[in-house]
Order: C-alpha cells, then sequence, then structure tokens
C-alpha cells in the first residue's frame, strides 16, 4: 500500500493517470476517505493526474495524537506532494478540505495552480458546537455522529432516492477512527480565515449547494465576494454535492481547471 510521511504521521494516498498531465489534488471532507471522489475519478482522470489521500486520522493514515490544525492538515498534503515530485499542482477540496485549500492558497501560493473550494466557509460553525461533537464521539463513538452527518450531507429527497450510495458513505463515516475524527473536529472549530481572504490570490472556484444547511450558499458568497476574482457555482444539493449533483460539479470543475 503507498504511504508518505509527514512529520509524525504516515499518509495513505492513491496517485493515479498520465504523468504527463497535471497534477490535481483532491481533499476530503471530515468523517470522508479518498474514496468519496469515486464519480469524479473517470473523468478526472481523462485530463489530470489525480492524487487522492487519506486525511490525517481518516481512513489508512495514521491517527495521531489531538488536537489537529488546518495548517499540520495542510502540511500533510505539501509533505505529500514533495515526496511524489509534485512542484506544481490544481487542489479541489470540499468542507474541510476546502479550509485545507484556502490555508495552501494563502500561504503556499508558489505550489498552486488554481483551487476548488467546496462545500466550505472561511468559518464552520461554532466552539461551542464542535466541543460538544468532540465529547460525544469520544464518549459514544461514531454511530450518532454519522447517522447525523448523513442528514446534513444529502437531501432528503437524495436519501429516499439513492439509498446504497448513501449505505457507502454512512459506512465509511462509522467506520472513522473517533480520535481521528474528533482531533480534526478541533482544527475545525479553530479555523477562521474570514480576515484572510483576501491574501487569496490564485484563481479560484467557489462551489456551493443550495440546499446544504453545513456550509450555506451565503457562506460560498463570502468566499467569492473576499477573493479576488473569484468565480461561484450553486449546485442542487446538500452538503456532499460532488455526489447528490456529482455530473455538474464535474462538469464545472473541468471547465474551470480547463479554461
Amino acid at each position: 500500500m503507498p504511504f508518505a510521511k509527514s512529520a509524525n504521521a504516515q499518509i495513505y494516498y492513491s496517485l493515479e493517470g498520465q504523468s504527463h498531465n497535471s497534477p490535481l489534488v483532491l481533499s476530503n471532507s471530515l468523517g470522508a476517505d479518498l474514496s468519496m471522489w469515486y464519480l469524479q475519478m473517470p473523468r478526472f482522470l481523462k485530463s489530470f493526474r489525480v492524487l487522492r489521500s487519506d486525511t490525517r486520522g481518516h481512513g489508512k493514515s495514521s491517527v495521531t495524537p489531538a488536537p489537529y490544525s488546518i495548517q499540520k492538515l495542510a502540511n500533510d498534503v505539501l509533505a505529500l506532494a514533495d515526496a511524489l515530485q509534485l512542484e506544481h499542482f490544481h487542489f479541489c477540496g470540499l468542507s474541510m478540505g476546502g479550509q485545507i485549500g484556502m490555508w495552501l492558497a494563502a500561504n503556499a501560493p508558489q505550489r498552486l495552480n488554481k483551487v476548488v473550494l467546496c462545500s466550505t466557509a472561511a468559518k464552520i460553525g461554532t466552539p461551542e458546537m464542535w466541543n460538544a461533537r468532540v465529547a460525544n464521539v469520544l464518549k459514544e463513538g461514531m454511530k450518532n455522529v454519522a447517522a447525523a452527518a448523513i442528514e446534513r450531507w444529502f437531501t432528503p429527497a437524495f436519501r429516499a432516492t439513492h439509498p446504497p450510495v448513501v449505505e457507502i458513505i454512512h459506512k465509511i463515516l462509522e467506520a472513522t477512527s473517533p480520535e481521528g475524527y474528533a482531533a480534526c473536529c478541533a482544527g475545525l472549530r479553530d479555523f477562521d480565515f474570514r480576515e484572510n481572504l483576501n491574501n487569496i490570490r490564485t484563481p479560484t472556484l467557489v462551489i456551493s449547494g443550495t440546499h446544504d444547511g453545513a456550509t450555506t450558499p451565503a457562506d460560498g458568497q463570502f468566499l467569492a465576494n473576499h477573493i479576488a476574482g473569484a468565480h461561484y457555482v450553486e449546485l442542487n444539493g446538500a452538503h456532499l454535492s460532488n455526489i447528490e449533483d456529482a455530473e455538474r460539479f464535474t462538469h464545472e470543475v473541468l471547465r474551470f481547471l480547463n479554461s
């Protein structure tokens, strides 16, 4: 299995596609693993060399001691890119992955070609909300947290009409390490990039889901309005719009990256 070392962690990754194609790095939401991009992969691989990984604390990557920060997770991305000799790359991140993208665009702009920020916000939730979730998951495990997340991630209509897809994502959530999940919650709790967005000069696409109650269209519009030259697209879905409105999501990302 392919692993790369980043500080005190082993990061599990998958690098696919033709070596002559431009690299595209995909970064996951809290509670997901690299498989969350499965609907995008066939078309992304026609244009890009795609690097996916399990975020620290998730999937097959190391669960290191808490807490984590978005900066630490972003440095994992850079360490992985360095290990694979990817000097420049496009970046597409969803939710927590989008916050990683913001940090990279502001702090390592020389590494990025373009950045896509999906279903994310410069600040998500309140400290009280995150602290309650950390306490819950460390006490009760992932079952209750996973059930609540599924209701946020997909609209009722999608859950009713696509039960096999929803079940796959639900199982990934339930299998996530409670300690790793809680450590990442701390990173989300402490991240507030509202005053830093004007430092981003990387060409940016912001994608929001119309029915996303966690990172709302207003959150996405705030990003687009405060990042110079950013483009904004709204899709017919909730939080995981890359699954719920997969065809349009894929089309919009490819159109932006290939333009």
